[in-house]
């Protein structure tokens, strides 16, 4: 069953009326209206996602190219070594954001800024953002929303105190943008760079088992 995205509606609505106007006053042109709205539809569907089970396992947030693995120090929520996965979404993906893993939400921090192609690695921070910490049974973690050039509204639909399932919708950015996400550093990354996920589907990490 696909559920749509509610912030996609004004622009599914407003592809649709275009579309109804262009074939009753210039039948010729229609195709163009009509291959808009079904590229709305593209971009704000959330067929149902088959969520991986098993313990310790992290999935792709967002639908879209992996253009960044690395190990970081996130000084600005978490004060701690991460590993950092970023994912690069075109305005040819679906564009709802799901959760990587069980958790609290913490903080939601909206961020003013920039507006840089959203594959560039000065975006990730200068840009416009969204920044989600998660309190998990691995510590905290860090999801955070970027716009790009194109997408300049990411919306997140959570607030300080929900509960949040791996795999569940928790918002949206609309049109090009990027996902960054903050892994325990004692994570096994289980993509590569250039490797295409799929939000809620794709293992992206596990947790290390410890040796006994």
């Amino acid at each position: 069953m696909i559920k749509l995205a509610p912030e996609g509606y004004p622009f599914i609505l407003g592809a649709l009326v275009l579309t109804v106007l262009v074939s009753i006053f210039f039948p010729v042109g229609t195709f163009i209206p009509f291959v808009l709205t079904t590229f709305m539809f593209y971009s704000f569907r959330g067929s149902e996602t088959l969520i991986p089970e098993g313990k310790d396992l992290f999935v792709a947030p967002a639908d879209g190219r992996i253009i960044v693995i690395r190990d970081v120090r996130e000084t600005r929520h978490l004060g701690a070594d991460m590993k950092q996965v970023s994912i690069f979404m075109s305005p040819f993906n679906v564009h709802v954001n799901r959760a990587p893993c069980d958790g609290r939400v913490k903080k939601v921090q909206h961020n003013k800024g920039s507006f840089f192609a959203a594959y560039k690695d000065e975006a990730s921070i200068r840009n416009e953002n969204i920044e989600m910490v998660l309190e998990t049974s691995y510590g905290d973690i860090l999801v955070r929303q970027v716009d790009g050039f194109l997408a300049r509204r990411a919306v997140c639909r959570k607030r300080e105190g929900d509960v949040l399932r791996r795999g569940e919708r928790y918002g949206v950015i609309k049109f090009s943008s990027r996902v960054d996400v903050y892994l325990p550093k004692d994570v096994e990354i289980k993509v590569k760079i250039n490797d295409n996920v799929k939000a809620g589907e794709t293992v992206i990490a596990e947790l290390k088992r410890r040796q006994s």
